[in-house]
């Protein structure tokens, strides 16, 4: 990996960074305590050796993706904070104000492209590793976790079939436009006033004073909407079959309309009552919908993700020790096998008690005795008992990553997409904790040494 810039030979009266900032910032302690060589080393695996443009710093790759997620910022927003502050730059292992992105703002989505959920792993060791240098995060607290399971929603708009639809409609026609491929009609208008009328016909009936006077109201509201459904429909198989028809015998052409062809056609039958997996997204197909009981949010869009906290009250927070996106919608029991394990890798230490809620009932742990499930009275004693207590707390630092580290809507592309968001997300919560205990750490050391300054004074 290439190594942070120094361009003060170019412009030998600017000053450092080191000069112009607080090096007692919280950080600039924090990138201090970091070890920058054990990121290098798990991010070079990814890098080859050859022609071409020399990759980014590791340590300005690693600290845009640590301060993105710690301060929830977007790719562009971070791009303009960094230029405009001396602590980002300095962070990210620059030695002189920069005036000018050393980076492009793409560069963000091609090294999580590249280095994976695999490498991206090693935030979350490094910031676990800081917490225990530090004196926030002790062995004991990785020996009793709490795993609980979430959802983590994608950025899509919440899906109904005649927005579905339509959008297929859309973007089929758009995308035969590109192509020069003419099509017969292309059922803009009328496939839009369809889909708007599905939705007015649907509203109407929600707003019901006296369900009995309206009864009948209500069902010729109901069926006038399934008949502009099944007019959307009607036009989103004709578009469909039009272009099969035109693009039959071109090869190239057939590879470029597969994908979309195939989303389309599963949008054109299914239903919203069909057991199994259904398209909610076209520009997402990986999402799947889970229900959690939540009578704020039956349904949620997105994919299920797996956190693992401390049962004890570490003194830097509630730290998360593991973090990773589940598919496929699976048994939350079923999955606190491997989560346990990988765990147990990612720390070096074994965990002698896992608290769980009762969703894991017939979990797949091979020690079934290390397993506490909430509500269990068989084998509890006293210190148990108050850990038991304590499985709550995985609670809020789910709604903390959700809410200020980038969980609760992801923008990232597929799958990986979301296993990768899970990880940084849960790293950015990390350090921003950490972030928060050395800023405590230096007023305590303040305190005291202003204590200790006023003792020493005659009286």
């Amino acid at each position: 990996m290439a190594k942070p810039r120094d361009n003060r030979q170019k412009d030998l009266l600017r000053p450092a960074l080191e000069d112009i900032i607080d090096l007692a910032h919280p950080l600039v302690r924090l990138a201090r305590e970091i070890d920058w060589q054990f990121l290098d080393s798990r991010f070079a695996s990814v890098c080859t050796s050859g022609p071409g443009q020399p990759p980014l710093p590791t340590r300005l790759v690693a600290g845009l993706f640590i301060l993105k997620h710690m301060h929830d910022l977007s790719d562009e927003v971070l791009c303009a904070r960094w230029l405009e502050n001396p602590y980002y730059q300095f962070f990210c292992g620059e030695l002189s104000f920069c005036h000018q992105l050393p980076f492009d703002r793409s560069s963000m989505t091609h090294w999580r492209q590249r280095l994976g959920e695999a490498q991206l792993v090693a935030l979350i060791q490094e910031s676990l590793s800081v917490a225990h240098k530090t004196g926030a995060l002790a062995t004991r607290d990785l020996e009793r976790v709490v795993v609980d399971t979430t959802v983590q929603p994608k950025a899509i708009a919440h899906p109904t079939d005649a927005r579905l639809c339509h959008r297929a409609l859309e973007k089929l026609v758009d995308l035969a436009e590109r192509n020069n491929v003419p099509l017969r009609q292309s059922y803009r208008r009328v496939a839009k006033r369809a889909a708007i009328m599905v939705g007015r016909y649907t509203h109407a009936h929600q707003f019901k004073r006296a369900r009995r006077a309206l009864k009948f109201l209500h069902a010729h509201q109901f069926k006038r909407a399934r008949r502009a459904l099944k007019f959307l429909r009607i036009r989103l198989g004709r578009v469909i079959r039009d272009i099969r028809r035109k693009i039959a015998g071109n090869d190239k052409l057939e590879q470029r309309f597969a994908d979309l062809l195939a989303l389309a056609y599963r949008v054109r039958f299914q239903d919203h009552r069909q057991r199994g997996p259904k398209v909610y997204a076209l520009h997402a197909p990986e999402v799947e919908c889970i229900g959690k009981g939540k009578a704020r949010a039956p349904y949620e869009f997105g994919c299920k993700v797996s956190i693992a906290t401390p049962a004890t009250k570490p003194k830097g927070g509630q730290f998360v020790l593991h973090a990773k996106a589940l598919h496929g919608t699976p048994f939350d029991g079923h999955t606190l096998g491997p989560v346990i394990t990988e765990l147990e890798q990612q720390t070096g230490v074994v965990t002698r008690r896992i608290h769980v809620d009762k969703g894991y009932r017939g979990h797949n742990h091979k020690e079934k005795f290390r397993v506490w499930i909430s509500g269990q009275v068989r084998r509890v004693t006293k210190p148990i008992r108050r850990e038991m207590r304590r499985r709550a707390a995985v609670e809020p630092v789910i709604g903390h990553t959700k809410a200020e580290h980038r969980m609760g809507r992801n923008y990232l592309k597929g799958r990986d997409g979301d296993r990768i968001n899970a990880v940084l997300a849960a790293a950015g919560y990390n350090f921003g904790l950490l972030l928060r205990w050395l800023a405590r750490l230096l007023r305590a050391l303040f305190q005291a040494l202003f204590t200790a300054v006023a003792d020493a004074q005659p009286v």
